[in-house]
């Protein structure tokens, strides 16, 4: 070797960088920059947030409750207008200043996956709307049902139905 370097993995990229230069740095480089891009943009499909049809006049989120509140509270909250925050092209509602700001700061961790559609319809291949009573947080992601009944079917198979609402959902949010 030229440099006398020993490859050994701690040492590679020193070996290489003497060998090839910048160019490698460039490669490494863009190579990080696409999957940082990647990574962002299935968080943004995963997440985008399709408002509720049935609420479609007035762009309101999942009914109008409040994310946060499934975290925090463990339960469904109704949100209030005095507490709203515009994410995604909706209006997010909350119970309280202190939600509001918390989903302001990091709204990926508290929107409800699939746009806030009912997990079931996505995992069939189709849309449909919520109970905001039915609902359930797995790996730390918010799921909503379209009814108690339907979340039932849900439940039988958790995993399964979100590695099909995963695959079916970037088709569905066009």
């Amino acid at each position: 070797m030229p440099c006398g370097c020993a490859l050994i993995p701690g040492n590679i990229w020193p070996a290489m960088r003497h060998k090839y230069g910048m160019r490698i740095i460039q490669v490494r480089s863009a190579l990080l920059i696409s999957a940082a891009v990647v990574q962002a943009l299935a968080l943004s499909a995963q997440t985008q947030s399709l408002v509720d049809p049935v609420n479609s006049n007035e762009n309101i989120a999942i009914k109008g409750y409040d994310p946060v509140a499934y975290f925090k509270l463990s339960a469904p909250v109704k949100g209030s207008s005095h507490f709203a925050h515009q994410w995604m092209g909706a209006t997010w509602q909350f119970s309280s200043a202190e939600n509001r700001d918390l989903f302001a700061a990091n709204p990926v961790q508290y929107a409800p996956q699939y746009g806030g559609y009912c997990a079931y319809a996505v995992s069939e291949g189709h849309t449909a709307s919520i109970d905001p009573e039915a609902w359930k947080i797995v790996d730390g992601k918010l799921y909503l049902n379209y009814s108690k009944g339907v979340q039932k079917k849900w439940l039988g198979d958790i995993t399964g139905r979100v590695q099909r609402g995963d695959k079916n959902w970037p088709t569905l949010h066009k």
